[in-house]
């Protein structure tokens, strides 16, 4: 049906669908497409299984037509490092250009390493601190990652900041400083996935990082979580509608539902996905979180 290819009525006939009649399908997909990784970051449990191999081309479009059938709109390409996946002739680019004839949004999260002139419609680059504490958490590569962002001319370049003890009182310093830098800003916290909570903020810490980002947010720095996500993630106390995403491991499989499915265990305690909170709080009839998804995503038509 022509509609499905317009982002504003397909998301409208999905409300009413997922809402009304209760046949819930997933929204948002995240697609590892590979663990293998140039970095070891302390807080990353993926580049450890780099040796898990990697998709072929023909069947990564297969699982993207998949994902498409099943209602998925919006796709987060992530690793590992997803610049270093290739299939023989094929690169990362030749899955963005068949992703973006399929969704309304094609985002790729990248640790910056590598020149950042792929055509999605949003690109985040992981950045964790200024250079002392980033270095300290991804080794030497800030002055790189820096030179990269600084060179790139992609419309929707945006950072990512995964919070974690290390971290969390050099927030306020780093947004300001990457204001100058990228368009948006969005925010995790560091899951546990091994268990291992050495690096977890305590819930004072994250209420007050938190504040931290509300102030700057209604100072005008560039944090692109909505102020209802940013709230909800205080108490953590807001309601996951995990059905509405789905997650593709390397060797092709579909986990529907939670990101930590079959990553490690599941504690809802302890999630700081604001991007889950936010899609969430979407589907729930917040506008301001939908609207932080408009702007961070970009939507396109699809061509008809």
């Amino acid at each position: 049906m022509i509609f499905e290819n317009y982002w504003p009525a397909y998301f409208l006939v999905y409300y009413i669908k997922c809402r009304i009649f209760k046949k819930k399908s997933p929204i948002l997909a995240g697609f590892k497409i590979t663990h293998a990784c140039n970095l070891q970051c302390t807080h990353c449990p993926f580049w450890s299984k780099a040796g898990t191999g990697s998709l072929p081309y023909e069947k990564i479009v297969h699982i993207l037509k998949a994902l498409n059938s099943d209602g998925v709109r919006i796709i987060i390409i992530e690793g590992g490092e997803p610049f270093l996946w290739r299939d023989g002739a094929h690169t990362i680019y030749d899955v963005v250009e068949e992703a973006k004839k399929l969704f309304f949004s094609v985002g790729m999260i990248t640790n910056g390493t590598f020149p950042l002139d792929i055509p999605t419609d949003a690109l985040w680059v992981s950045i964790d601190g200024r250079q002392k504490t980033h270095n300290r958490i991804r080794g030497a590569c800030f002055e790189q990652i820096l030179q990269h962002i600084d060179r790139s001319s992609h419309p929707n370049l945006l950072a990512n900041v995964t919070i974690n003890k290390l971290n969390c009182r050099d927030i306020p310093e780093l947004v300001k400083y990457l204001s100058r830098k990228v368009k948006g800003i969005t925010v995790q916290f560091y899951y546990p996935y091994d268990g291992d909570t050495g690096l977890c903020v305590s819930p004072q810490e994250r209420g007050e990082v938190l504040r931290q980002l509300i102030q700057l947010k209604q100072d005008g720095y560039p944090v692109s979580d909505s102020f209802d996500c940013l709230e909800s993630l205080v108490g953590n106390t807001w309601q996951c509608e995990d059905w509405m995403l789905a997650n593709v491991e390397p060797d092709g499989r579909i986990n529907s539902g939670c990101y930590v499915k079959n990553r490690g265990e599941i504690n809802c305690g302890m999630c700081g996905f604001a991007a889950h909170t936010e899609m969430s709080r979407a589907f729930q009839l917040r506008l301001e979180p939908f609207l932080a998804g408009k702007k961070i995503f970009n939507y396109r038509n699809l061509t008809v």
